[in-house]
Parts: C-alpha cells; structure tokens; sequence
C-alpha cells in the first residue's frame, strides 16, 4: 500500500534504470522483429533460496479488506481456497497484510498479534492453514511503522523479526516502504535480504518498494519478487498503467525474482467482466504474481470462472520463466506475447479502445518464421485451429483474446 512519502531517488539506481531504458529503446520494444534478450544480460544475481521458480500465486487481504481483518476470516479464506479448487490449481499462498499485529512491541521488543482479532496467535493460525496443504503470508514495512500506522515496522527490528515469522512458521513476507525515517531504500532493504538470507530462508520475500527506485534493477538480489508500481486500484485505468509500468522491466524477471505490477482486481466490483478477464490475461502473460484480492468465501461464479481458467494459470506458470512483452501497439490496439517451452509462445491481443476492432498478430512480431504453421488454442474459448503467418480476431472493446501457438 503505497501511502507514504516517496524516497530520494539513488543515483545509482536511477543511472542503471536509464541505461535499462535506452537499451529497451534501441531494440525497438513495440515494433517489428521484436526478439526477446538473453534474461542473464538484464537481470542481477538471483536471489537464491530455491522458492519463486514460477510466479507466486495465493491470495491478500488488502485489496478486499483493508484492515478489517481477523483470525476467523483468514481460516474460512484458506477453507474456501480449498472446497473452490483454487488451492489444486496452485494458490497457495494465504497472505495477512498489514493490521494484524498490536500497536505496540512487547518488553522483549517482539511483535504481539492483535489481541482481539487474533487472539489465538500467529502460529496457531500457520498451524491451521498449514493443514490445509497451504501457506501463510505476513506483512511488515521498512520503516518505524507500517503504512497503516496502527502497528510497527520493522526498521532496525529485522533480525528479530525473522526469527519471530520463522518461529510462526510464516511462508512470505510482504514487505512495505511507509515511514522510512528519511533512510534509503537500499539501506533498508539490504537489512531485511540479509535478515532473510540467514534466518528466513524458507521464507517468500516480496518486496514492496512500488518501484520508486527502479528495484527491477537491483532487487533480484535481495528478494523473490519486487513491486514495479504503486498500488492498483480497481478501475480500467489503473489496472492499464499498472500494465503498462510493468512492461519496461520484463528483461530482469525470471525463476526465482519476478516483477509485481501488484495484487488481483478481479471480481471486486469495479471493473466489468471483459476487463477482469483482461487483467487475469495481462498478468498471466507478464508472469505477475496471481494474488486474488477478493473475497473468494462469497466470489460469483464469473469471478470463479476468471480465476479458475487452468489454460490461463499454465502460462503464468510456464517453466520457461520469460516475461511476456507488449510487442505491437497501434492506437489502443495491442499485441502482447512471450516465448513459453517447447517453442510455444503465448499471445494476448487486447483491445484497449472503446469500439470492437479486428487485431492482427505478425509472426515477425512474436518471434516466428513467416512460414510457420501452428496450432492455436484460444484459451478463453477452450477451442483450436490452424495458422499461419499471422493471427487475426475481432476483440470487444476493453476485451483480449489468448492464445498458446504450437509450431506443426
């Protein structure tokens, strides 16, 4: 949650960013003949605990809740994460986000879970989800308080409070950037990567810098996956930017550190079907983490069916681990794709304008020979055919098409 005042910008960062962002231009991102760049000459050293080989996938309490949180709504989240069939398709995660802990630290300067609303505890309720076949998700913020201010950070606090998620039995940290006490970001998130590298090593690091200081460029060292943007909301034009903003990092994603253009919108309220499904396509394809932000006890069955489309889950999913890319662009008519194994590619045709258009995907644009023939499988329509040399359809407006193309 992006509440906080922003921090001066580093100048190392910013001089990598730029020669990240010249390079992305000299290869002409949007235009013909695009060719996805080696990862090893974009991204830093993989921070290497053995966990993210495929975005991560789970579900937050922020985007629904907010702070209106508590123990018994997090049990009946992981309950309904099973009976819907979400968990067999790979949401695993269980993530409290901020408000869970009292205002204060106790003598010992440890982390109290808030009495009243988790009375039980912290453990006991990894215990629970645990038993589910899940995981659990906490949430902390490096600065003197989280975002919220209704509970403490965990500036100078980061060994401790690795050892305390650890001895829960916590599976990912969320890891925010309110209330920084004028301190860098480097500083503050090295603290926290050193912490986890030594006593959180099973543990999730989720950083969530919102992209500040371009983190693409260093936090692949650091963590396993790192906010690009601000916070999404839920309407079209922030899920588009967030989109959008996402894309200039592509080249630094891959197994094990993952660019995160933030949680789920999907099912909400605030968006209509047609760009729920867009979204779901969109993050699918740019391997975002898959973080559902709704209620999933009491979601309709078009939301279900959103985030239950297995076709869709498997290209985020992809072992191959490259980000998908916005490759054609022409007045609001778009063309995304990526390469998946097996010399597949996975491509999204979406229409951002506000009347149906017709799309056309150029070989040259997504990395085929003009003479190849595939197998295209409409992942949204469940059905296949044959192409070649080009892939056209009418979109809706606000709508996309997906496809997985297998060359004959």
């Amino acid at each position: 949650m992006a509440r906080g005042p922003s921090t001066p910008s580093l100048l190392l960062a910013l001089l990598v960013a730029a020669a990240a962002v010249a390079a992305s231009e000299a290869r002409g991102r949007h235009g013909r003949g695009y060719v996805w760049r080696s990862r090893s000459r974009s991204r830093r050293r993989t921070f290497e605990n053995g966990l993210g080989r495929t975005p991560q996938m789970g579900w937050n309490s922020w985007n629904h809740f907010g702070c209106g949180i508590n123990e018994d709504l997090i049990k009946q989240t992981a309950d309904a994460l099973v009976n819907t069939g979400l968990a067999k398709l790979g949401y695993e995660y269980v993530n409290i986000d901020d408000c869970w802990a009292e205002s204060d630290r106790d003598y010992q300067g440890n982390f109290v879970a808030n009495r009243q609303t988790f009375p039980s505890g912290i453990k006991a309720l990894a215990d629970y989800v645990h038993a589910k076949g899940l995981k659990l998700g906490i949430y902390s913020d490096a600065g003197t308080r989280t975002c919220s201010k209704k509970m403490p950070g965990s500036l100078d606090h980061e060994e401790q409070d690795v050892k305390t998620f650890s001895s829960w039995g916590i599976d990912y940290l969320k890891y925010d950037n309110c209330n920084d006490a004028g301190r860098s970001v480097m500083e503050r998130y090295t603290k926290m990567s050193n912490a986890m590298k030594t006593y959180g090593k099973n543990i999730f690091f989720s950083l969530c810098e919102w992209g500040r200081e371009n983190p693409a460029t260093w936090a692949g060292s650091m963590g396993n996956s790192w906010r690009t943007t601000d916070d999404i909301a839920d309407n079209w034009g922030s899920m588009t930017s967030r989109a959008d903003q996402n894309d200039r990092w592509a080249s630094y994603a891959g197994p094990g550190g993952w660019n995160d253009p933030d949680m789920l919108e999907v099912g909400n309220g605030g968006m209509s079907e047609v760009e729920y499904r867009s979204h779901f396509s969109i993050w699918a394809l740019a391997k975002a983490p898959l973080l559902i932000g709704c209620d999933v006890r009491s979601m309709s069955q078009q939301t279900k069916d959103i985030l239950t489309n297995w076709e869709v889950i498997a290209v985020n999913q992809d072992s191959l681990g490259v980000q998908g890319k916005k490759v054609q662009s022409n007045n609001g008519l778009e063309v995304w794709a990526g390469p998946l194994n097996n010399n597949r590619k996975a491509v999204v045709l979406w229409n951002r304008q506000g009347y149906q258009a017709t799309i056309t995907a150029q070989w040259s644009s997504i990395g085929l020979a003009s003479s190849t023939a595939v197998t295209a499988r409409d992942l949204w329509a469940h059905s296949s055919f044959s192409a070649q040399g080009q892939l056209s359809a009418s979109v809706a407006p606000h709508d996309c098409k997906m496809y997985v193309l297998t060359p004959k």
